[in-house]
């Protein structure tokens, strides 16, 4: 076991050696770590996996990634920002609705992005400004990988991962009751940091000579 171990670390070494192809620049020793736990994540094929860092450190990326080096790579990525639309509309795009099930809806119904993931994985950004509503349905979901379209009176069973992401501080949510305590445990099975670029120097002339290139 601790062979075979040592061989997948060094199969782990070689993938982050080919990182540049991914558009991913990782020369410092904590973004190389965050890496190496990346690839641990996606090599056991994790889910509930939730991604810390300050707007602009490639929490999209790092999802990617994950998602790229999993067995959910043969299926969709699907991703979309939390914080982009109103409650209702965000609602109606991730669980999806029947016909009918409100005024302009399509006659037909629409599938939600849940469903569009079903096989691969649904990448939850900025998931810290998630309504109190819909932070219940997410965490149903979460509890029996079902979900229940707008205007629906049947669940649908759907199986993805879930990777979510965000710059927000969800402890201090939570005590501030904007952020369900129960959700926070079930998202954060595995939680990544990615360390800002100001703490990560020897990044800086890899970055550069890429962006040049």
């Amino acid at each position: 076991r601790q062979e075979s171990e040592k061989m997948r670390d060094e199969l782990s070494e070689l993938t982050l050696l080919e990182l540049r192809n991914n558009d991913i620049v990782a020369e410092s020793s904590s973004m190389k770590q965050t890496l190496r736990l990346a690839m641990k994540l996606a090599r056991i094929d994790a889910s509930n996996i939730l991604i810390q860092g300050e707007s602009g450190t490639g929490k999209g990326l790092l999802a990617k990634f994950i998602h790229t080096n999993s067995m959910w790579s043969k299926k969709s990525f699907i991703q979309i920002n939390c914080a982009a639309l109103p409650e209702n509309l965000l609602e109606a795009e991730l669980f999806g609705y029947e016909r009918g099930a409100f005024t302009g809806a399509k006659e037909s119904g629409k599938a939600g992005l849940f469903e569009l993931a079903a096989g691969g994985t649904l990448f939850l950004d900025e998931i810290g400004e998630l309504s109190l509503g819909v932070q219940a349905k997410l965490l149903k979901y979460l509890d029996d990988h079902e979900i229940m379209p707008v205007g629906g009176t049947r669940s649908k069973k759907i199986d993805c991962s879930i990777i979510a992401a965000t710059n927000r501080n969800l402890d201090q949510r939570t005590l501030k009751k904007q952020f369900r305590l129960d959700l926070l445990h079930r998202l954060n099975t595995f939680t990544l940091s990615i360390p800002p670029l100001r703490d990560r120097p020897e990044d800086i002339l890899e970055l550069t000579a890429t962006c040049l290139k």
